[in-house]
């Protein structure tokens, strides 16, 4: 049996950049069919890079954009915006981060009382904002390494980006829920600030910030709370060493030897160790103790000591490396597959992350060239003829994969 969890859900998408591709992507990896618009010729993050070459496919658009069908169609010609409105009404579900006055809930539901529309906003009073522009309010940028209010760093990972499209597809499946048991449509509204911000409240921040009136110190790379450090080994690699639990505090102190060193520590300091609170007072003087441990021991050394004794840790490399030695990413994790995307090759791809018993994964669908299923699916969702889709190419308001600038 393969993923048929969403198989009855249509989607039609309209976005850009990550988070509601992302959410889009989601939904089709759980059997939905996305159908997403496209702009003729691809709109504003089509060509975003990475690029397989300066004027070739998109790797980051690609990516974001598996398992989906393309309709390309211009929507700066009116006929254009009615027919993605239809397409919208017809499927019932919008998913959208760039919502207009043409194609938002109150459109959609005049015309369909049990419409779904997940609309993502930068902010709730619907200004712009972006991944960067909200993670600088956070306070993160901060603490981030070696960060400071006055030298602030920022993250890489666009962290909110991929919260906010998570809540959102989960936001469209409590949705579907709810049509299901009551027929009752759904407006849903979802701020990239507000995922943002109120992940700061479920981590405690924002409670640490108004109770205890303090800011979180920027650490380097020790962990808050607990102990937690990268070290460096004698054939200069480097790995991340994690002791949060009781049990991965004494499994770290047995594997290096260090228990007589230890409670002399914590003696001299009139501290207790088992106590991952007071773990983290003691830092600098257990790093200390680490040190010379994996700095005389080579990495395979290290790995197979850590290992014996299952110490919590995790070593650094490069995403090729991750690609050629780690074990978790590859063919032998079933999540993993190899698929043919056009104009970009055979490569590694990533099904949902979700593994549910009985259920298999379903083969995943490389992202189409702009306007590949255009015909396809104005046929099979709207009932339009050949004659009525011929007509649409005539005048310019759809076109098929060959008008895809990348080809």
């Amino acid at each position: 049996m393969t993923y048929p969890l969403l198989n009855n859900v249509s989607v039609v998408e309209s976005s850009a950049f990550i988070a509601a591709p992302l959410a889009g992507m989601t939904l089709a990896q759980f059997g939905a069919d996305v159908i997403r618009i496209d702009m003729i010729g691809g709109g504003i993050d089509y060509q975003r890079m990475p690029r397989i070459s300066p004027r070739g496919r998109s790797l980051y658009w690609t990516s974001l954009n598996k398992g989906k069908r393309s309709v390309a169609v211009d929507i700066r010609q009116q006929q254009g915006k009615e027919l993605v409105a239809e397409m919208a009404v017809a499927a019932g579900n919008l998913l959208t981060n760039i919502a207009t006055p043409w194609l938002n809930y109150e459109v959609l539901a005049a015309r369909r009382a049990d419409a779904i529309a997940c609309i993502i906003q930068g902010n709730a009073d619907g200004s712009t904002a972006v991944d960067y522009t909200v993670n600088c309010a956070t306070g993160y940028p901060n603490v981030t390494g070696e960060g400071s209010a006055a030298r602030p760093v920022n993250h890489v990972l666009p962290a909110w980006d991929v919260a906010c499209a998570y809540q959102a597809a989960f936001a469209m499946v409590a949705a579907l829920n709810r049509r299901q048991t009551s027929g009752e449509g759904s407006s849903i509204k979802l701020a990239l600030s507000d995922v943002a911000f109120s992940t700061l409240s479920h981590l405690g921040v924002l409670a640490e910030a108004e109770l205890l009136e303090q800011e979180r110190p920027a650490l380097g790379n020790y962990l808050y709370g607990a102990f937690g450090l990268d070290f460096g080994t004698a054939d200069g690699r480097r790995v991340m060493i994690v002791a949060i639990s009781s049990s991965q505090w004494k499994a770290l102190v047995q594997c290096c030897d260090i228990e007589q060193a230890i409670t002399g520590a914590q003696q001299s300091l009139n501290l207790n160790f088992d106590d991952e609170a007071q773990r983290f007072e003691g830092r600098e003087i257990i790093a200390a103790l680490l040190r010379p441990w994996f700095s005389s021991r080579s990495f395979e050394q290290i790995e197979t000591a850590l290992n014996r004794f299952r110490v919590c840790w995790g070593n650094y490399n490069g995403v090729r490396e991750l690609l050629a030695s780690d074990p978790r990413v590859g063919l032998g994790n079933p999540i993993y597959e190899r698929i043919e995307t056009p104009g970009v090759g055979t490569h590694l791809a990533a099904r949902s992350a979700a593994r549910f018993d009985g259920i298999e994964h379903a083969p995943t669908a490389a992202a189409p060239l702009l306007g590949t299923h255009t015909d396809e699916v104005l046929h099979q969702l709207l009932g339009l003829s050949g004659e009525q889709i011929g007509r649409l190419h005539d005048v310019g308001v759809v076109a098929g994969p060959e008008k895809d600038p990348t080809l």
